[in-house]
Parts: C-alpha cells; sequence; structure tokens
C-alpha cells in the first residue's frame, strides 16, 4: 500500500507564516518588558498563544514546527544559548503535554494553555536542576507554577476568543 501524504497548500503556509510571525512579535515584546518579580524564567508567555492557537487551528504537526522555529527565532535575535536550552526544553515538554491533553480530553484552550504553562516552567526548571546540579532551584516550584498557571490562564482566554473569531471569518466561496 502507497501512503498518502496530505499537501500542504500555499495558504496553509501564508497562515502558518502569519502566526509564526506573531509569535516572533509577541517573543520580542516579552523581551521588552521586565516582568520577573525577583524569580528567574518568571515570563508572560505571551508567545505561547501562538501554539495554542496553532494546536486548536491547525492540528499538532504545524503547532510543533511553529513553536519550535518561533523559539529557534526568537533565541538567535533576543537571547542566547542558554536561553535557546531553557525555552526549548520547557517549550517542548509544554507542547506535548498541551497535545496529550487537547487529544484525549475535553480540556477548554484556557485550561490547555494553563497546562502549557505550568510544565512550560517545570522543564525549565529541570534543565537549570541538570545545569548547576543543586536541588536548591526546585524552591521556585511554587512561586513558577502559580505565575504559570495565572498567565496561562490569561493566554488561554485570550486564545479562546482569538480561535471563536478567526473560525468564523468567511473563506473564499462562501
Amino acid at each position: 500500500m502507497e501512503k498518502q501524504t496530505k499537501k500542504i497548500t500555499a495558504k496553509q503556509v501564508a497562515l502558518y507564516g502569519c502566526v509564526l510571525g506573531f509569535g516572533i512579535i509577541l517573543g520580542y515584546i516579552e523581551h521588552l518588558i521586565p516582568f520577573s518579580f525577583g524569580i528567574p524564567g518568571m515570563k508572560l508567555g505571551l508567545a505561547n498563544l501562538a501554539v495554542v492557537l496553532s494546536l486548536y487551528l491547525f492540528g499538532a504537526g504545524p503547532a510543533l514546527l511553529i513553536g519550535v522555529s518561533r523559539i529557534l527565532i526568537t533565541s538567535f535575535l533576543f537571547g542566547s544559548g542558554y536561553s535557546l536550552l531553557y525555552s526549548m526544553s520547557g517549550g517542548l515538554l509544554s507542547f506535548f503535554v498541551m497535545w496529550l491533553f487537547k487529544k484525549v480530553s475535553k480540556f477548554s484552550p484556557a485550561g490547555i494553555s494553563v497546562l502549557g504553562g505550568v510544565t512550560h516552567n517545570i522543564g525549565q526548571l529541570t534543565v537549570a536542576f541538570f545545569a548547576v546540579k543543586q536541588g536548591i532551584v526546585f524552591y521556585y516550584v511554587p512561586f513558577l507554577v502559580l505565575s504559570g498557571a495565572i498567565t496561562g490562564s490569561l493566554i488561554g482566554i485570550l486564545a479562546g476568543i482569538l480561535i471563536k473569531r478567526l473560525k468564523n471569518i468567511p473563506s473564499e466561496g462562501k
């Protein structure tokens, strides 16, 4: 049997590029905002909006590609090798948890985003533990879980609103 491959249209590529660009812009905006409250790794997670939108609008494959591409590009433009390592570890763990829970449950975009925000922070803390080889980094767990839940819920609520509006945009031929 021949395996059928799904062809990606030019329109889809353009949409993926727009969402990737949106994620990069949000990453840059977040880079400009000094939001940490003295806790290393605490961020707003604005760029995660692009991944949550992609997961709901395009599916897992494009969302993963957009998420990884966004992390690579923003790390090279605005970060460092360390930011790439921490962002990629958190981003990949976050993506796979969001994808899994979206696939097997009835979570809303807000619930999925909260899971993504919390697991992103856990992924980064795990890498930090292996980098510094000291358990003291886990002191930050309650603060980062709380911040991931709060910012994840806000990003998820916004994603839910945008998903509804974007799905109601008439396409050509309608």
